[in-house]
């Protein structure tokens, strides 16, 4: 008997596997904070005796060497792949036993990246799953466009040429596992699905159903940006990520807050974006923690800001921590937790904007005062509907460009709220009048907004 068993990293929108036998597992693509792992194997009662990597991974820090570190188990990463720390390297065809009758192959399936690697598990020397990384994913495939710019159209068609290697070398009912496609950056689109096989993908993943003509020239229109962060994490993963260090940050008063605020460094308030539009300390960014936090915040703050969080409790912090290194950003500056009343000096009271929906933005009379409504969605989000008169700067590309939102009160928007909250807490702290629609995009129209189609 085997087993398989899911590590969901819900804010990146990534899993990782454990899967193994009676006594014996092997971790797949593991998150940076390894004690996931770890529980995962000890629920098990296995030992973890290898590790392995289906690539470098962009999105975020592996846990890969701390791992096989703590473990002592092998460290199996694609030989193609430059690192500057001792691994087992893995090449095309390369077996591992894992336990009694179960063993898992690599499998060279370019594209995502060049030295891209899939895992084949097969029980009794039947393939039962295929850990597909960055490669095949549930409808769709890892994008190709983050290695090289000059590279992109190669690796394009080589994930065409690497789907088709799967679907044909593998049967029909073989699960396919990805790391990617669940919210991730990595994917040229969101999966549609939770699971899925060999099979259900030959009929209706666009890689194994269009000509490499076809499939190659939707997927690079398609592409979208890339956030930043990634350009820190890829080298950190070449290099060699360090271990973790999870313990609780310096508490800081309501003096050292006004200090860091001072002193330029970023203020992170983890709460809802109702709980932070009804009053926050004035200077602060609101970035929910049941958001995709790791995602937006790593993707907009400058690399290396010093970052101070504050939480409503121990436990939103500890998880706002857990979500943080997994992208790189390894120790807050400080923290607190409460609510403004304990995170602002005596005497001093707390900021707040209005919140509202599409209808309220349509109610607006345009005479009473200038209205300025900001679209904070992306460049691919926009191109299929806008309203009319709208200022377009996607989300990433606001806390740069906050000079450039045209004067007035601004209505800021996105495709269901969350985005817009942050957007309204970066505007509220440069000082402009703002007002959060926290509602989805679809009702735009039907509330008499005219919305633009192309």
């Amino acid at each position: 008997m085997f087993f398989v068993d899911t590590i969901e990293l819900e804010g990146l929108g990534n899993r990782s596997y454990l899967a193994g036998g009676e006594r014996t597992a092997v971790a797949v693509d593991p998150p940076r904070d390894i004690d996931t792992v770890l529980s995962a194997a000890a629920r098990r009662g296995v030992r973890v005796t290898h590790v392995v990597e289906t690539h470098l991974h962009n999105d975020y820090v592996t846990g890969g060497l701390e791992l096989a570190r703590i473990t002592g188990a092998a460290y199996l990463v694609p030989a193609a792949a430059r690192v500057s720390f001792a691994r087992v390297p893995v090449a095309d065809g390369d077996t591992v036993d894992v336990d009694a009758g179960l063993t898992l192959a690599a499998m060279a399936t370019p594209g995502h990246t060049p030295h891209h690697t899939s895992y084949v598990l097969r029980d009794g020397g039947h393939p039962v799953a295929a850990f597909t990384g960055g490669s095949l994913l549930i409808g769709t495939v890892g994008r190709p466009d983050l290695v090289e710019p000059r590279l992109t159209e190669q690796l394009a068609r080589a994930q065409h040429a690497s789907a088709h290697r799967l679907a044909s070398g593998l049967p029909d009912g073989t699960a396919v596992l990805p790391t990617h496609g669940f919210g991730s950056f990595c994917s040229s689109v969101q999966a549609d699905g939770d699971s899925t096989t060999i099979g259900k993908e030959k009929a209706a993943n666009t890689a194994l159903t269009a000509d490499v003509e076809t499939f190659v020239a939707d997927l690079l229109a398609g592409l979208d940006d890339v956030p930043a962060y990634y350009a820190h994490v890829g080298p950190s993963n070449a290099a060699g990520p360090a271990p973790v260090d999870l313990t609780p940050p310096a508490v800081a008063d309501p003096a050292q807050i006004a200090a860091r605020l001072a002193a330029g460094e970023w203020v992170v308030d983890l709460r809802n974006r109702v709980s932070f539009a009804e009053g926050h300390v004035a200077g602060s960014f609101n970035f929910e923690a049941d958001g995709q936090l790791a995602t937006y915040l790593a993707w907009l703050i400058p690399w290396g800001k010093p970052v101070t969080l504050l939480a409503e409790s121990a436990d939103q912090l500890a998880a706002a921590q857990r979500e943080l290194v997994r992208v790189g950003i390894d120790r807050p500056a400080s923290a607190a937790t409460g609510g403004p009343g304990d995170w602002l000096r005596g005497g001093e009271q707390p900021a707040s904007f209005p919140r509202s929906t599409f209808a309220g933005l349509a109610e607006q009379d345009p005479e009473a005062g200038a209205v300025v409504v900001l679209d904070v969605r992306r460049h691919s989000e926009r191109s299929e509907g806008w309203i009319e008169g709208s200022t377009h700067i996607p989300i990433h590309e606001l806390h740069r460009r906050v000079g450039e939102v045209p004067p007035g009160t601004v209505w800021v928007h996105c495709a269901g709220g969350m985005r817009a909250g942050i957007a309204a807490s970066l505007l509220d702290a440069a000082g402009r009048e703002v007002v959060a629609v926290d509602d989805g995009f679809d009702p735009a129209a039907d509330a008499g907004l005219t919305v633009v189609d192309s």
